[in-house]
């Protein structure tokens, strides 16, 4: 963890919200320090996340910290990124409950008026794009087609997001060599 980044000890998530619904729109980047399971206090991932996306915030990076306790750098969620389907289900889930801030709504009205929204939908789907289907050889198809979903979603993600052409095909060849030696792309090898 960074020395510079302020922590923040939340031990249930009625404290999350009132640090949330306080410092939301004000603050930048935190540690959010919790218990982990089974202490006193544990808060279960999806109710962090869930509480975080109805206030306009994500998580990113988790980290240990002893036995008993860890930390998720959270932040406000960046009008730029794309929202996975997951995510989109834990907003749906918080309007559901109740519980969505102006300040999540203002995220999620964001991300439908600039693409963000559905950005990911083909990606979710598991839909190849044709350079890349183009790219799969006889010997690298059945390899891709093996590899678990998360493997696929990562690597379409991966290509997707690419800021040039240039960098897209070299990841589209990385993703196709990588599947004719019989292996995940580098980037999703454990």
């Amino acid at each position: 963890m960074s020395d510079d980044t302020p922590l923040v000890h939340v031990t249930c998530r009625a404290d999350l919200r009132d640090w949330l619904s306080a410092h939301h729109a004000t603050a930048g980047t935190v540690w959010l320090v919790s218990p982990k399971r089974p202490h006193p206090g544990y808060m279960p991932y999806n109710e962090l996340v869930e509480e975080l996306i109805a206030w306009g915030w994500i998580d990113s990076l988790p980290r240990a910290i002893d036995a008993a306790t860890s930390a998720n750098l959270i932040a406000r969620r960046n009008p730029k990124s794309a929202w996975s389907a997951v995510n989109k289900a834990h907003a749906e889930r918080a309007r559901a409950k109740g519980i969505m801030s102006p300040a999540g709504e203002a995220a999620v009205a964001a991300a439908q008026a600039n693409g963000q929204w559905d950005f990911l939908n083909d990606v979710e789907a598991l839909t190849i794009p044709a350079d890349l289907d183009a790219a799969l050889t006889d010997a690298a198809r059945p390899v891709w087609d093996s590899h678990p979903r998360s493997i696929k979603r990562a690597a379409l993600e991966w290509i997707k997001t690419a800021k040039t052409t240039p960098t897209r095909a070299a990841r589209i060849a990385e993703v196709a060599d990588s599947a004719a030696q019989g292996l995940r792309p580098k980037p999703f090898r454990r």
